[in-house]
């Protein structure tokens, strides 16, 4: 792709989501991710959003028609079989329609939905849509701050590292050592790497525990209750708390918009006991970096990923984040490494251990902008269009040479250049506060 100009990778976006459009939902590669994935998705709306408005809607109350009694919004959905991929629903056997799997992913569906609104050139058809999807992110806001935060503690818990949406980070190496896959786990045939070199993802090791993990929740019905007790996995998982926290006061916003004047009370609720619990669990004391934290061990996780950094996204953080992050991204070519290339975790190439994510830039970037910090913004916003003018729309690129890695003609990369890469004005986000409750 080199040398091609921002309107002919404008089209090639477009073409990569209406290649990847099953009709209703936009799968994220095909052959590699050929289902409905959560936070995917909802991301891959706000490329939709710039050229289909209906279409960016569609997708998103695709994903909640999947929603489960109990407000959980699955990670995947299976709308249809395909055999190319492991797991599929007969693995993870849930018993819903349409199928899906047991777990969740981060919550980015009411951040999403606020910035399609704000954006949107059809303001009937746009507060007609969140007028049918706000009760279904509200309820999935309740299931996160009750499933996963039975004693009301401020702080939501993971129970796989497939929630967090960064599979194999070196923030679960010691959480998920904890997993021991039983003599009797099911055998099973990986097939993304049919797709992908193994060198760029997880290890086999890793992926017995994930299995293993899934295994736990099938025998226990994906009772939310008894995977947090019995899950050896249990996290306090920064970006998912950051996504959380951040989409509360988006969704708080959408509660004024409707004149939902209790939903926008509740949430209120749920925002300030996030705000007076995050930053003293997961913030680092040198840094403010915030860090995972193990609740089986009762203690933080050592391992440092640009996860850390979305407390800015989240309207908490502090200023010392802005001179980690500018050593940080002086360590490699392009910004923002996910694991820092002096730490002994650091793997340039492999998945979540090292590479370059355009998407988790377009988050953190925007906590960056919004806080004042434009340079780093800016940075990363340049980095990013550099390595898709380079190397295509691939899923992750090598932060010391560029190189493309993972899928390829990957839906939220694509995206990601159609909301903020080919509209600079939007790594400012709306032109709101970093806090919409102030």
């Amino acid at each position: 792709m080199n040398g091609c100009g921002g309107e002919g990778l404008r089209g090639q976006a477009m073409a990569v989501l209406r290649a990847n459009d099953r009709g209703g939902y936009t799968v994220p590669s095909a052959g590699l991710y050929p289902f409905q994935w959560n936070w995917d998705s909802c991301l891959v709306a706000l490329g939709w959003a710039r050229f289909d408005e209906a279409r960016a809607w569609r997708e998103i109350e695709t994903l909640f028609a999947a929603q489960w009694p109990d407000g959980m919004v699955p990670h995947i959905v299976f709308h249809r079989d395909d055999p190319a991929y492991f797991p599929g629903p007969a693995v993870w056997a849930t018993g819903r329609l349409p199928a899906s799997s047991g777990i969740t992913q981060p919550p980015v569906a009411a951040s999403c939905v606020r910035w399609m609104l704000e954006g949107a050139r059809d303001r009937e058809r746009a507060l007609a849509a969140v007028r049918r999807l706000f009760p279904k992110l509200l309820a999935w806001h309740a299931w996160f701050h009750s499933a996963r935060d039975p004693e009301g503690r401020g702080w939501v818990v993971t129970v796989h590292p497939w929630e967090t949406g960064m599979d194999n980070s070196p923030a679960w190496d010691a959480p998920l050592a904890a997993v021991t896959p039983p003599p009797d786990l099911a055998p099973y045939e990986r097939r993304d790497l049919t797709h992908v070199d193994a060198a760029q993802r997880p290890t086999r090791a890793e992926y017995d525990r994930y299995m293993t993990l899934v295994q736990l929740f099938r025998e226990l019905a994906y009772d939310p209750a008894a995977m947090v007790a019995r899950s050896p996995f249990l996290v306090v998982d920064p970006a998912t708390n950051a996504i959380l926290l951040r989409a509360d006061r988006d969704l708080a916003v959408l509660a004024d918009r409707l004149g939902e004047r209790d939903a926008r009370r509740r949430i209120e609720g749920w925002i300030a006991r996030a705000e007076a619990a995050l930053p003293d669990l997961l913030a680092e004391p040198a840094s403010g970096l915030w860090r995972a934290f193990d609740l089986r061990c009762g203690r933080p996780v050592e391992a440092r990923t640009h996860a850390g950094f979305l407390a800015l996204y989240a309207g908490l953080g502090d200023a010392r984040l802005a001179g980690l992050a500018r050593a940080w991204a002086g360590e490699t070519r392009y910004a923002l490494s996910s694991v820092p290339a002096a730490d002994p975790a650091f793997d340039r190439r492999r998945y979540w251990r090292g590479p370059v994510w355009p998407v988790a830039n377009f988050l953190i970037a925007r906590g960056f902008a919004e806080r004042g910090l434009t340079d780093l913004a800016d940075r990363l916003r340049r980095d990013t269009a550099a390595l898709i003018a380079g190397e295509g729309f691939r899923e992750y690129f090598d932060p010391l040479d560029g190189t493309g890695l993972g899928g390829t003609r990957f839906s939220w990369t694509a995206a990601v250049w159609l909301a903020w890469i080919d509209q600079p004005e939007r790594d400012r986000g709306p032109n709101e506060p970093s806090d919409p409750l102030k």
